[in-house]
């Protein structure tokens, strides 16, 4: 069962119809987050020692050596799944799970820290680089990208502390992950197309989705992937989110000196590096929400995908989400409306939670007195800074606040959501997931 507190979150629901649903709504979640598995969503491309999507095929006995090397939430099931059909020579997996490895003698399994790096983060990546070092023509190196890949493959061309300071900075201040990807591929050896440039053979690189649109040079900051950011933009995005002077001065210094051509860019689509380069979406937030839609409909649902690229401020998209869901009309008694992707928080207060559980939080005022019941969850299992997934919640959420003396405006003011859904019971626990393909949100009507 996903669920950890499956029981407790149904059990929680006030009435007969309101525990049914909460139980619908946590299975057909279930249902997104197992469709985009990571071992199965690349099983699914290897047939007879081959690598088949579409018209494209990889015969693996064309090749002399095959390597591997993973980084990411996904990257453990997404390399068991190539080990198991795949004889590697050898392979190096950075993750972010201390709770897994990749069952493989050859295949080494290393933890880094997300969403900030640390120093394991920093010595897993030079072992891919020496791994990528030992690549011959006749090779093919299988690089295997989710996300989550921009903290644990990292390899700064500052030092590791201001590192730190700086991706914190950019995650509390409101940025979105094209702005934040771009600032940390400037900053980087390896992200920005730069990866490609250290292998000397065919690279085939399977791609697990968790950036709005499938933008392959912003998922985990496209290592793999021609680059067409530049450093003027980064100071750009700085100054703009007034955070540039807020900067250590390594950064301000690496970014300065990129503006003069003092130092390279991040490779350009016309570098021939990228001629030996394939790349391939194996599993994203579409495909979830079909398979969302798809046990929805089969409990009985009308049901509609309202979007998959959601993006915004994720209080105000809360609030956008549960009025659209009481304003539609259907001739139907159970409506569940489905959207994905990903919001941003701008951090004030110095509380726990996340931008699934504050989306949630913002709306409780408009679900008093509704017919509507709205959740909200992170398909990594972790939203923000806490241990949760994301939260529910009802028509009965803001009395249960009310007779617990709980304040709507001072828990949001400190961006302290997990401890408000904790004490009303309506936390989502799932642990780590082993994928990430973004968020995804479920709001049911009742007529």
């Amino acid at each position: 069962m996903l669920f950890k507190n499956y029981n407790q979150i149904v059990d929680n629901g006030k009435t007969p119809i309101l525990k049914q649903i909460r139980g619908d709504i946590l299975d057909v979640f279930s249902s997104a987050i197992a469709s985009v598995d990571p071992y199965f969503s690349v099983k699914k491309v290897i047939q007879d020692n081959k690598i088949v999507i579409g018209s494209k095929v990889f015969n693996i006995s064309d090749f002399e050596n095959i390597y591997l090397v993973g980084f990411g939430k996904a990257s453990v099931g997404m390399s068991q799944a190539i080990c198991d059909s795949i004889k590697i020579k050898l392979g190096v997996v950075i993750t972010n799970s201390r709770e897994s490895i990749v069952k493989d003698n050859n295949v080494s399994t290393y933890v880094g820290s997300h969403p900030i790096p640390d120093q394991k983060s920093l010595d897993a990546t030079d072992k891919i680089i020496s791994l990528l070092k030992k690549t011959k023509k006749n090779d093919l190196l299988i690089v295997l990208i989710s996300g989550g890949g921009s903290s644990l493959l990292c390899k700064p061309r500052i030092p590791l502390k201001d590192m730190q300071l700086t991706t914190d900075l950019l995650l509390k201040s409101g940025l979105n992950i094209y702005e934040v990807n771009t600032i940390r591929k400037h900053l980087s050896f390896i992200k920005g197309g730069q990866l490609a440039s250290y292998a000397n053979c065919t690279i085939v690189s399977l791609v697990i989705s968790d950036i709005i649109g499938d933008p392959l040079s912003f998922i985990a900051s496209g290592p793999t992937y021609p680059d067409n950011t530049s450093f003027i933009e980064c100071k750009n995005i700085l100054e703009r989110y007034n955070i540039y002077y807020n900067l250590p001065d390594s950064v301000k210094k690496i970014i300065d000196n990129g503006i003069k051509n003092k130092i390279p860019d991040t490779i350009k689509k016309e570098n021939s590096v990228f001629h030996k380069v394939n790349k391939f979406i194996v599993a994203n937030n579409k495909i979830a929400c079909d398979a969302a839609k798809e046990k929805a409909e089969e409990l009985g649902y009308k049901t509609i995908i309202l979007t998959t690229r959601l993006e915004g401020e994720s209080r105000d998209i809360g609030k956008f989400l549960v009025e659209k869901a009481k304003n539609y009309y259907f001739k139907s008694k159970k409506i569940m409306f489905i959207s994905s992707g990903e919001t941003t928080v701008t951090i004030k207060g110095n509380g726990k939670g996340g931008r699934n559980q504050e989306m949630i939080l913002n709306a409780i005022d408009e679900l008093k007195d509704s017919d509507v019941l709205f959740a909200s969850i992170g398909t990594d299992g972790i939203d923000g800074n806490s241990d949760a997934a994301g939260a529910i919640a009802d028509c009965f959420s803001f009395e249960k606040a009310l007779d617990r003396n709980l304040n709507l405006d001072r828990f949001l003011k400190d961006n302290n959501s997990y401890e408000f859904f904790k004490k009303i019971d309506d936390i989502l626990f799932t642990g780590l997931t082993g994928t990430n393909v973004m968020d995804l949100q479920i709001l049911v009507k009742i007529n």
